[in-house]
């Protein structure tokens, strides 16, 4: 984004800075940008940020119900035509997503550092929002029940916040009707019924001290987050005094790194696993089952999705990073395989998009419960993967 020279008066100084600090969270997370990193990114000084902001907060709030206002606008407009409402509802939402990529979905995953009244309002009028979506749902398809039409809506959302966690991009003449047609296979979505998760047994024997602590980081991770838990915690999480764990781990920021790796080892033999498959269509649909399977059962999974990455030495963020593209590149490969007209580009959108709707619907609380959840969510990446595929 372009930064009038100092000087210069833009129209909108405030959300100008607004939307250079939308780039920076959602590149680093909140934690990992500062004021003056704002500052300079936008060609201002920190007190002259200071002019427009209180804190840094205070720029989150701003830029996260800026969001909001833009879906509640899109969605009142489109809801309110005579015909073709989710037809519509879909095209705005995708455009907006788009344009605004850098706030696609950072209303939802960083809303959690902002004070609590505001956070209400956000879940109050995200809520408000997502109902009248299942509404427009249910008008078209009222073979589905309202928790139905609820989960195929917070899945369809996630297409779009899909764009904020990655950086390919095709034209804007195509990108938007490549989401529309993403969301509305979600939509167009039979979920199975019945059917039964596979239980996770307990492993043999007593675990280390060592895998106590790196369990009980995870568990606490996950609860609160990365900067609010100390090691102190994790000691009295795993029976130990907070002392003790630097024995296993020098830092919180070593607890992290091998909590990545353990999370992309277990997703590598999950990897390994399905691809052992007769065929490419085979093992993409063997892969999304396993790739739902450890998301739900593994909460290292989960937590090194959430991390704030800012906190691992550079060395080890680039190599998670490298075996987290390996990864989706194996999906790439086997949409390419299975359909050799697809662009890759247009490929890799698709994948990431069915990573983000397992990512988000399993750290979703108003889904989370369902009690057919891997099926419903395999059922979700499957209809993503293959709208396309002939």
């Amino acid at each position: 984004m372009r930064t009038p020279a100092r000087g210069s008066r833009p129209r909108d100084r405030k959300a100008q800075l607004a939307a250079v600090a939308a780039g920076l969270f959602r590149a680093r997370g909140f934690h990992g940008v500062g004021i003056n990193d704002i500052a300079a990114a936008a060609g201002v000084t920190g007190p002259a940020l200071y002019r427009h902001f209180a804190d840094k907060q205070a720029i989150l709030a701003y830029v996260v119900l800026a969001g909001i206002d833009d879906m509640e606008a899109v969605t009142a407009s489109a809801l309110s035509g005579a015909s073709d409402q989710l037809e519509v509802l879909l095209t705005g939402l995708a455009t907006q997503a788009v344009e605004r990529r850098e706030i696609a979905a950072l209303w939802r995953w960083e809303g959690p550092h902002l004070p609590r009244d505001e956070r209400r309002e956000i879940r109050r009028r995200s809520g408000a929002v997502l109902d009248a979506w299942t509404k427009a749902l249910l008008a078209t398809r009222p073979d589905l029940s309202v928790d139905d039409a609820e989960f195929l809506c917070w899945g369809a959302l996630s297409v779009f916040g899909s764009v904020a966690v990655h950086h390919t991009t095709v034209a804007r003449r195509r990108f938007v009707p490549l989401l529309v047609e993403l969301a509305t296979a979600v939509l167009n979505s039979t979920l199975p019924s019945g059917g039964s998760a596979e239980p996770v047994r307990d492993g043999l024997g007593t675990p280390s001290r060592r895998e106590q602590v790196l369990a009980a980081a995870t568990a606490l991770f996950g609860e609160r987050g990365f900067h609010a838990v100390s090691m102190e915690d994790i000691g009295a999480a795993a029976g130990i005094a907070g002392p003790s764990v630097y024995r296993h781990f020098p830092s919180k920021a070593a607890l992290m790194v091998a909590i990545g790796h353990r999370a992309a080892d277990r997703l590598a033999l999950a990897a390994e696993q399905a691809l052992r498959a007769p065929d490419e269509r085979s093992a993409l649909r063997r892969l999304a089952a396993s790739y739902v399977h450890t998301l739900l059962h593994t909460p290292e999974l989960l937590v090194s999705f959430t991390a704030d990455r800012v906190t691992m030495p550079d060395r080890d963020k680039a190599d998670l990073l490298r075996v987290q593209r390996d990864y989706v590149d194996q999906w790439v490969a086997l949409l390419a395989a299975i359909d050799p007209t697809s662009p890759a580009r247009e490929a890799k959108i698709r994948v990431h998009a069915a990573l983000t709707i397992a990512n988000d619907l399993t750290r979703t609380r108003r889904v989370g419960g369902r009690a057919n959840l891997e099926a419903e969510l395999t059922a979700l990446l499957h209809a993503v993967l293959e709208c396309a595929v002939p």
